[in-house]
């Protein structure tokens, strides 16, 4: 019961965390991005042969992870079973991919040569990896508590109530 209840307390605050971030990965990876493909050396960027897979998966990682954030947000509104799927489907697919950009961010760190702009973004990377693990641990903890879990238990209609026992005998 209380895993839910905590779940549900701690949800807000860190998808609040997760888009700043996502938003910060995005204009990390966009002005990175733009400086690679204009050919420009700045003396913040650096550059090896990964960063240019590097910047094109994390924007996709930020794009889909801010967009993650809307149904997560919606469902620790609503908090039922109708919205769990769209946030545990979104958040999973934006875990995804950020854990795809920071499997290319270690093979940046690996290969050397990195700017401050790209240590930053980096270090966003795996922050974020981190946090949308922990949403989606969050988001699956409270589906084992049955009170605050997105179950129909306490609801007032008609077709989510439960049927007594009694009821239910059929040998009648």
């Amino acid at each position: 019961m209380a895993a839910g209840a905590a779940s549900r307390r701690y949800m807000g605050p860190l998808l609040c965390v997760n888009l700043v971030m996502h938003a910060a990965v995005l204009g990390l990876a966009g002005w990175s991005l733009n400086k690679f493909i204009d050919g420009e050396t700045h003396r913040h960027l650096g550059g090896n042969t990964s960063t240019g897979y590097l910047l094109v998966f994390s924007l996709m990682a930020g794009v889909v992870g801010a967009c993650s954030v809307l149904p997560g947000l919606l469902h620790v509104r609503a908090w039922r079973g109708e919205t769990l799927a769209a946030a545990a489907s979104t958040g999973l697919v934006s875990w995804a991919l950020t854990s795809l950009s920071f499997g290319l961010a270690c093979k940046h760190i690996t290969l050397g040569n990195r700017g401050r702009r790209l240590r930053t973004l980096e270090a966003f990377l795996a922050m974020l990896t981190l946090t949308q693990l922990l949403y989606l641990i969050l988001l699956h903890a409270s589906v084992v508590s049955s009170m605050f879990g997105p179950s129909c238990s306490d609801c007032d209609d008609l077709r989510c109530r439960r049927v007594p026992r009694d009821e239910l005998d059929t040998s009648n």
